[in-house]
């Protein structure tokens, strides 16, 4: 039987998990739907829980088991691969631009398109673990830079029981106001 990947170790999970100690080991555990991360003291970073989604989760333990964790932690490994195959892509795309996205860009896309969904700098805060605000500041910069336009336009729903507010929710809509009993929901083009 193909045991289910773990992205913990078992000494993190020591005081939290009853298995611990059971006989069972990481692997025959599934995947936990959530990982905190931790940073080195150097970076001044909140600890962070990263959630993965159902889909994922799935995905994840369909993989054959040959470690205790999911990606090898020999960060030279991992850049190396990285390095390799962004390489390939960006001959085989004949995009040289390719060629400047590194590790720390993904970060940066990913900051800066939560804050253009959600208009809450707050929770990209909380994302990108930062202790102050001023360093998430500069996604409001990127996302204006990258987003405003004259012609901002918005799709705009009502929805009067929780199983429309659940619709539109699933479906990216924001909750605007409540007025005479309906609630407005919005979403950009």
């Amino acid at each position: 039987m193909r045991k289910p990947y773990s992205h913990t170790t078992a000494n993190s999970e020591r005081n939290r998990n009853p298995n611990i100690g059971s006989g069972k080991t990481e692997m025959d555990r599934p995947i936990n739907r959530t990982k905190n991360t931790q940073h080195h003291a150097s970076q001044r970073k909140q600890p962070s829980t990263l959630r993965i989604s159902d889909k994922l989760l799935n995905m994840l333990n369909q993989l054959t088991r040959t470690r205790e964790t999911i990606f090898s932690t020999n960060i030279a490994a991992l850049r190396t691969t990285y390095t390799k195959t962004r390489k390939i892509t960006a001959e085989k795309l004949q995009n040289e631009r390719i060629l400047r996205i590194s590790f720390h860009t993904f970060r940066h896309w990913k900051a800066t398109m939560e804050y253009h969904k959600t208009k809450d700098i707050i929770h990209v805060k909380q994302i990108l673990g930062h202790k102050s605000i001023n360093n998430t500041m500069i996604y409001i910069n990127i996302e204006q830079a990258l987003f405003l336009t004259e012609d901002d336009e918005w799709t705009c729903k009502t929805a009067s029981n929780p199983k429309e507010i659940t619709k539109l929710v699933e479906v990216g809509f924001i909750y605007v106001t409540e007025l005479d009993g309906l609630k407005f929901f919005k979403k950009r083009k």
